[in-house]
């Protein structure tokens, strides 16, 4: 390393190779042995911990300087490295061979005694360690996120400037466009009652550099959504966005594979196989009930309708008639007592399900079940050989609605067979997404967004429930790390989908008027993807949530205990964007501080 005012070297890269060397540390004394005489310190920064050692007999002055260290006393040290005696290594630490013999030591600053302790041993309460986030940041875990967090954006760069991409800023402060959630609002001071917003993408900037010729855009984006409490989000997030010109879907997903493969490769040094899997979207439904699926296990979905399509049992039978589906997962050997078999009926009702059929399969290969007794002897044989069922294995279908059907067993299914931890990594592209999707209400939304172009446009005309668009993600374990599309560059086609949604020309120009008109100076087909960053290096880390990789994160409910934020701001800057409270608000402040009337 680069010697500094105040280190030559750092310490967790001290080896045995090192004995001999008159050394400068800096860093803060993380765990002190003292032993009444000699003193040793556990010495962190960045790279890792060594011990130093004081010896009264060695350097007096330094020994009585560290009989008074605290735990995070941040220091300076000099010393010579020498290799631990006999029996004293630890092989715990990389640095666990040697020991740096303190000459001096200076305190650079003290410490008082922390809310809670550094070492990982120690479980703190999220919010306390989010309101001490500097303090939290010391421990390895955090320090370990972090660096792996870098070394996948610098790899992402790499990957886009070996392929020719140029680096682009889009604005922070944009006109609102609705893209399926509520936009941050700012207010503008010059312009007494109008607002910004801050983008949820860079969607229609990124298209507006394609136009511009740009070809090949990119940037490490920082995006802001307004949602609804939901677990595992951030009100505010990090992408990596980029777009081509003259691309298709291939040309997107070779690209995406590269950025995988090097981000893999330079966070968990593993080298993933290629190409990765495809499945369109309707595969993954019918196979793993989701448009996610973890494809680490098996445990897939089976069709039994053609099984059951003479049936006498009437909860089938009725779901049949109905156009629904009668399905099922083979949940592999398992010893469950009764009790536990009716629990998963339970559970299936409570994702949505009316009901569960489970059976058991015998050692003689006959089917143990309360529902046997309504199935033909033929049924039976068929649905073993439709499993590819073997002894001692348990049977579970659901007969409902195809949607309702494939969400209940994907569940089960991930509940069931999804395996612990983060240690292999299956990645999957998803393609060919509808174009749009029903609200509870049954109005039709993009299921993606409304510039993504369609397979048919008449198609899309004439039967818009079963329209595919040219849409996909990227999926890791079972989350979806990103999604993207091959966008609408025809002024027509974008008009018929405006149409459809019931976007009346009024309506469409008002809200996208600016972008609609770009659109008519020769735009090139162009594609592109958004890969989310906080999720791909949590899965990469083994982390459960996205907010351990993330430096600052929200809570799940959009606060900020480290700052404070969201908070009150004073009357005059109110007055100054022509903004008021309203008195309800005001009068619930002046309760929830214990006043009589608000002020």
């Amino acid at each position: 390393m680069a010697s500094t005012e105040y280190r030559d070297t750092h310490a967790g890269g001290l080896r045995r190779e090192d004995a001999g060397t008159v050394v400068r540390l800096a860093g803060w004394a993380e765990r002190i042995r003292d032993q009444g005489g000699v003193v040793f310190v556990d010495l962190r920064d960045a790279s890792g911990i060594v011990q130093v050692v004081f010896r009264p007999d060695v350097a007096p002055e330094a020994t009585d300087a560290a009989h008074e260290l605290k735990r995070e006393y941040c220091v300076r040290v000099e010393g010579t490295v020498q290799e631990r005696p006999e029996g004293t290594a630890n092989p715990e630490l990389a640095t666990g061979r040697v020991e740096v013999e303190a000459r001096t030591v200076e305190v650079l600053s003290t410490a008082d005694t922390l809310p809670f302790h550094l070492d990982e041993r120690t479980e703190v309460e999220e919010g306390r360690r989010l309101k001490y986030r500097y303090l939290d940041l010391r421990r390895p875990r955090m320090t370990a996120n972090l660096l792996a967090r870098s070394q996948a954006v610098g790899a992402m760069r790499r990957v886009m400037e070996e392929r020719g991409f140029l680096e682009v800023e889009t604005p922070t402060l944009i006109a609102s466009t609705p893209e399926g959630a509520r936009d941050f609002l700012v207010p503008s001071r010059l312009r007494p009652g109008q607002f910004y917003a801050l983008p949820q993408s860079p969607q229609l900037f990124k298209q507006l550099l394609m136009i511009g010729g740009v070809e090949r855009y990119y940037q490490i984006a920082r995006c802001y959504r307004d949602e609804d409490f939901r677990a595992d989000r951030q009100v505010e997030f990090t992408q990596l966005d980029f777009e081509g010109a003259f691309w298709g879907q291939d040309d997107v997903l070779a690209t995406l594979e590269e950025i995988s493969v090097a981000v893999t490769k330079a966070v968990r040094g593993i080298d993933l196989p290629r190409p990765f899997p495809r499945l369109t979207y309707a595969e993954a439904l019918a196979r793993y009930g989701t448009d996610k699926p973890d494809i680490r296990f098996g445990m897939e979905i089976v069709d039994l309708g053609g099984v059951f399509a003479a049936t006498e049992f009437q909860a089938f039978a009725t779901a049949l008639a109905a156009g629904g589906a009668v399905r099922g997962i083979n949940a592999g050997a398992r010893q469950m007592a009764r009790s536990a078999l009716d629990g998963l009926v339970a559970r299936a009702r409570e994702l949505g399900a009316g009901g569960l059929v489970w059976l058991v399969v015998e050692a003689d290969g006959s089917l143990r079940s309360p529902t046997t007794k309504y199935l033909s002897e033929a049924e039976q044989t068929d649905l073993v050989a439709a499993f590819g069922a073997s002894p001692g294995d348990v049977l579970l279908l659901v007969a409902d609605r195809t949607d309702k059907v494939a969400a209940v067993l994907g569940q089960l299914r991930l509940e069931l067979g999804q395996p612990s931890g983060h240690e292999e990594l299956a990645y999957l592209f998803v393609t060919d997404f509808p174009v749009f999707e029903r609200t509870e209400g049954g109005d039709l939304v993009p299921l993606h967004h409304p510039f993504t172009s369609p397979v048919s446009v008449e198609a899309m005309r004439t039967d818009p429930d079963n329209a595919i668009s040219k849409a996909y993600d990227l999926v890791l374990n079972g989350s979806e790390l990103g999604s993207g599309s091959v966008r609408i560059h025809d002024p027509v086609v974008q008009a018929a989908v405006f149409e459809i949604l019931g976007i009346s020309p009024e309506a469409a120009a008002r809200r996208f008027g600016w972008f609609l008109e770009a659109l008519r100076y020769g735009t090139p087909p162009h594609a592109g993807f958004a890969i989310g960053i906080d999720r791909m290096v949590a899965i990469l880390q083994g982390e459960r949530n996205i907010r351990e990789v993330i430096p600052f994160p929200k809570t799940q409910t959009g606060a900020d205990p480290l700052t404070g934020s969201p908070s009150r701001v004073e009357d005059y800057q109110l007055s100054d964007l022509g903004i008021d409270i309203r008195p309800e608000v005001r009068q619930a402040w002046a309760e929830e501080a214990g006043e009589e009337t608000a002020t």
